[in-house]
Parts: C-alpha cells; structure tokens; sequence
C-alpha cells in the first residue's frame, strides 16, 4: 500500500493501562478502541495514542497522524504510508 490508511479511534485517556482493541460506535463510524494512561492534558494522550498505534500496526510514530479530532475523544488518524495488510490489522483489533 502507497497510500496513507485512515480509520475511526475513540480515546481513553487516563486508563490504568495502555490498551489497543475493541470497537465503539460513534460519530465517525466504528471506531477502534485505545486507552492511554495518558492525561488529555496539552496533547499529552494523543502522542500516547500515535505511539500505541505505532506499536499495535508496527510503524514508525511519525507515521500516525491525528487528522480530525485533536480535541475530543472521538478521532480520524491516518497511517502513512500505510502498512501491507493494515484493513486486516484494524479489523483483528477491533474484534478484541
């Protein structure tokens, strides 16, 4: 894939533990779920965000890019360039 990927988050910061999977149905659609310890301070969760999404899809961080939603919990991030079988990637940590 050349292209970037962009899929739908919902952010939980301030969890007790980093976590990435699950689904929630929210404004952008189904989102994938990823809880941040932390705090929704000074963009603080969503660089927490951008690192667990490196992780969860094994890219770099500067590859995770938060497009919409830089203020809220409910997000549109963009990988790019985007990882060979990312749409699989997103759909196993949605099923969690």
């Amino acid at each position: 894939m050349d292209a970037g990927f962009r899929f739908a988050v919902r952010v939980k910061p301030g969890a007790k533990r980093e976590a990435v999977g699950g689904c929630w149905s929210g404004a952008l659609g189904d989102a994938l779920v990823v809880a941040v310890a932390a705090p929704a301070v000074e963009g603080k969760a969503n660089a927490a965000l951008c690192a667990a999404l490196a992780g969860a899809f094994q890219v770099r961080v500067s590859a995770v890019r938060v497009v919409r939603g830089e203020r809220g919990r409910d997000k549109l991030v963009e990988l790019d360039p985007a990882p060979e079988g990312a749409p699989d990637r997103l759909r196993q940590l949605r099923a969690r």
